[in-house]
C-alpha cells in the first residue's frame, strides 16, 4: 500500500548505514499485527551479525547492536512523509502510517479500481477447473450443488486471482446406471415421458428408483421373484453389451434420453449464472481409454487377466514401493468395458496436451481420493509429464438430518425443489420486514437471497468435512448466513441512496479522529486482495467465505454505531460516504467470488 514510501525511506536508511560504515543487510519489512493503527517492521539483527564478524561492533553483543543501530537509523530519518510515529524495540524499527492515510488510499482504491478490487496481477499461467459432473439419467440434487457451487467459486476465485481459467464440466452419461435407466424405460415406460422436455430429468431419476428396486435381492424371496430378477439382470447386461458395440437403436435411445437430462442441467447452471467452457463427455474417452490400456499392456505396465479377470496395474509393485498406498487398480473390466479409472487416464491427456493447461483441478467428492491417487499414480507411471500438475480437490459428502442421501432409495434433495422452497421462504420475510415493497420486485429479491442462503450454506462449510444440510439453517436471516452478509450491502445502498438526494459522493481527506468502528472496517476492507492470493492459491474458497462474514460483521458494527447522514460535520458526512460506498463496493466483489449477488433492498 506504501511501496513508494517505503522505497524512499529504505534509500534513506542505505545511505545512512553507508555513510557510518554500517554493513547493511538486506531489509525485510513485515507488516505489524493490526491493533488499532497500520504498520511495518524490520529487523537489523543480520546487520549486527555481519558487523560482528567484519570485528568493528565494538564489542557489543549482537542484540545489543542491533538495537544500537535501529535508534540511530529511526533518528536519522526524522519526520516521514505519511508516517504518524516511528519507534526502535529490541533491535526493530517500527514505522507506524498516517491512520488518514490508509484510510484514504483503501477507500480511493476500491472505488477507483470498482469491480477489479482485489484482483492480482496476470500469472502468465492456464488452470483448468472440472466441476459441475453430474450422471445422466438422474436428476441434480443438493449433492451435485455443493459440488458445482465450489467449482464455480473456485474458477471465480483462480480467475479472479490473475490466473486463465478454463471451466470445465464432466458428465458421466454412460454406465451401468445410465444402463439401467434405458433398460426400466425401454421395458416400461417408453412413450410416458413428460410433454415438458425439462421435467423429464426429475422423471428419469424416478424410474432409475424404480428399477434399482426390481434388481435388487429381496428378502424371502420367491424362487419366481428369483428368476425374473435374473432375468432383468441379464436383459440390463446384454443393454450395455450392445451400447458398447455401437448398437444404432441403442445409442440413438441413449441420446434422446441423455438430452433430457442435460436440458435440466443446463437449466440449473443459468440459475447459478454458472458458464462451461468446455463439456467433456465420458462416452468422448471411451475408446480413447481403451487405446491406453493397450498401451499399457503392451509396455507392461497393466497385466491382462482376461477373460477369467480384468486389466489390472500393481502401482505400487511398479512404483518400488514397499508397504501398501495405491494397492491393485483395476482399469478394463474381464468384459472389455471400461470404468472411471480408464476414462480418466485418457481426459488427463486431452485436458493438457488439446488445452495446452499448466494446472488441472478435479473438483470432485472425498470418496473419490484414492480414485484420483491411482490415476495420478498411473500417469506418472506413463510417464505422462504433467501427472504432477492434476490435483483432486476433494469435499465431503451431504446428507440431510434423516440420514445419507441415496438415488437408489430416491432419498435426495432435488435442486429444485429446495430452491423452490428458499424462495417461498425469502418470499414470506420479504412480505412480514418489508411490505412495502412493489409485488413486480419481490421475485426478483427472493431469487437473490434464496441463492445467496444456498451458496454460502455450502461454502461457509470446510470442503474437507462432510455436512448436513438442513434447510431451515441454510435459510436463517441471522448469524453466519448468506442473507447477513447481503443484508450489509442492502444497509450500504440504503445509506447511499439517501445521499445521492444531496449530491452524491465528494472527495474526502479522512484528516479527524476516525472512530476503531471505522478503522476496523478500513482495515477489513484492506485484505481483500491478500485473501484472493490465499484462496486461490489454497484451493479454498471458504477463506473467502470466512472474510466476507468478517467484513459484513465490520460493517453491520459500523452502521450501527457510526452515523453517516448526521455527521458532526460536511466533511466527516464526505468521508464517512465514501467509506461506506467503497464497502458496499468490497462486499460486492467477495459475494461474486462466491457465486453470490446481493439485491438493493431486502
Amino acid at each position: 500500500m506504501f511501496k513508494q514510501e517505503t522505497q524512499a525511506i529504505e534509500a534513506q536508511i542505505q545511505s545512512f548505514c553507508a555513510a557510518n560504515e554500517i554493513p547493511l543487510a538486506e531489509l525485510k519489512w513485515k507488516s505489524i499485527p493490526f491493533s488499532g493503527e497500520w504498520g511495518i517492521s524490520t529487523s537489523f539483527f543480520t546487520t549486527a551479525a555481519l558487523e560482528a564478524r567484519s570485528g568493528k561492533n565494538q564489542g557489543l553483543p549482537v542484540a545489543t547492536r542491533a538495537q544500537a543501530i535501529a535508534e540511530a537509523v529511526k533518528n536519522s530519518l526524522g519526520q516521514q512523509p505519511g508516517i504518524s510515529r516511528s519507534e526502535a524495540v529490541s533491535g526493530y524499527l517500527n514505522l507506524y502510517f498516517s491512520t488518514a492515510q490508509v484510510a484514504r488510499r483503501v477507500v480511493d482504491s476500491a472505488l477507483a479500481q470498482g469491480a477489479r478490487f482485489g484482483a492480482g496481477h496476470p500469472k502468465n499461467e492456464r488452470v483448468m477447473v472440472e466441476y459441475s459432473q453430474p450422471n445422466t439419467h438422474h436428476s441434480f440434487h443438493i449433492g451435485h450443488y455443493r459440488n458445482t457451487i465450489l467449482g464455480e467459486s473456485l474458477a471465480r476465485i483462480v480467475q479472479f486471482a490473475g490466473f486463465e481459467t478454463i471451466r470445465a464440466s464432466y458428465p458421466g452419461d454412460l454406465g451401468l446406471g445410465v444402463i439401467t435407466v434405458l433398460w426400466a424405460y425401454e421395458k416400461f415406460y417408453r412413450g410416458q415421458e413428460p410433454a415438458d422436455v425439462h421435467a423429464r430429468g426429475q422423471w428419469l431419476l424416478k424410474i432409475y428408483v424404480e428399477a434399482t428396486q426390481l434388481l435388487t435381492k429381496k428378502e424371502n424371496e420367491t424362487p419366481a421373484e428369483t428368476a425374473q430378477r435374473e432375468q432383468y439382470e441379464a436383459e440390463r447386461r446384454d443393454l450395455y453389451r450392445k451400447w458398447d458395440a455401437g448398437d444404432p437403436a441403442v445409442r440413438a435411445l441413449w441420446q434422446e434420453t441423455r438430452a433430457w437430462s442435460l436440458a435440466e442441467f443446463r437449466d440449473i447452471l443459468r440459475m447459478m449464472d454458472v458458464k462451461i467452457d468446455e463439456w467433456f463427455f465420458e462416452s468422448e474417452v471411451d475408446e480413447p481409454s481403451k487405446k491406453i490400456v493397450d498401451e499399457l499392456i503392451a509396455r507392461g505396465i497393466a497385466e491382462d487377466t482376461r477373460p477369467e479377470g480384468p486389466v489390472i496395474v500393481k502401482i505400487d509393485e511398479k512404483l518400488g514401493l514397499t508397504k501398501e498406498k495405491f494397492r491393485v487398480a483395476v482399469i478394463l473390466r474381464s468384459d472389455g468395458t471400461s470404468l472411471y479409472l480408464t476414462k480418466d487416464l485418457a481426459l488427463a491427456q486431452v485436458k493438457f496436451e488439446k488445452f495446452h493447461v499448466d494446472r488441472s483441478i478435479y473438483v470432485v467428492d472425498n470418496r473419490q481420493s484414492l480414485h484420483f491417487q491411482q490415476a495420478f499414480a498411473i500417469l506418472k507411471l506413463m510417464g505422462f509429464a504433467q501427472a504432477e500438475k492434476c490435483f483432486h480437490l476433494a469435499y465431503g459428502f451431504v446428507s440431510l438430518p434423516e440420514g445419507a442421501m441415496s438415488a437408489r432409495r430416491g432419498r435426495v434433495a432435488l435442486f429444485k425443489e429446495v430452491y423452490d422452497e428458499a424462495i417461498a421462504r425469502a418470499l414470506a420475510v420479504i412480505a412480514e420486514k418489508n411490505p412495502s415493497l412493489p409485488a413486480t420486485e419481490r421475485e426478483g429479491v427472493a431469487q437473490k437471497i434464496g441463492m445467496g442462503a444456498l451458496a454460502y450454506s455450502m461454502l461457509a462449510v470446510d470442503n474437507n468435512k462432510d455436512m448436513v444440510f438442513d434447510v431451515n439453517e441454510a435459510l436463517s436471516f441471522d448469524g453466519r448466513t448468506g442473507p447477513y452478509i447481503q443484508n450489509a450491502v442492502v444497509r450500504a445502498n440504503s445509506i447511499l441512496k439517501k445521499a445521492q438526494q444531496s449530491g452524491g459522493l465528494s472527495p474526502a481527506a479522512f484528516d479527524y479522529t476516525l472512530t476503531m468502528h471505522e478503522i476496523e472496517l478500513i482495515e477489513q476492507m484492506s485484505h481483500l486482495p491478500k485473501v484472493v492470493q490465499q484462496a486461490a492459491e489454497e484451493y479454498r474458497p471458504l477463506v473467502v467465505a470466512a472474510y466476507v462474514y468478517e467484513l459484513a460483521t465490520a460493517f453491520h458494527s459500523f452502521y450501527h454505531a457510526v452515523p453517516v447522514l448526521q455527521a458532526e460535520s460536511e466533511s466527516v458526512k464526505a468521508a464517512r460516504l465514501r467509506l461506506v460506498a467503497a464497502a458496499k463496493q468490497v462486499l460486492t466483489n467477495a459475494l461474486y467470488l462466491l457465486g453470490i449477488s446481493a439485491p438493493d433492498v431486502m
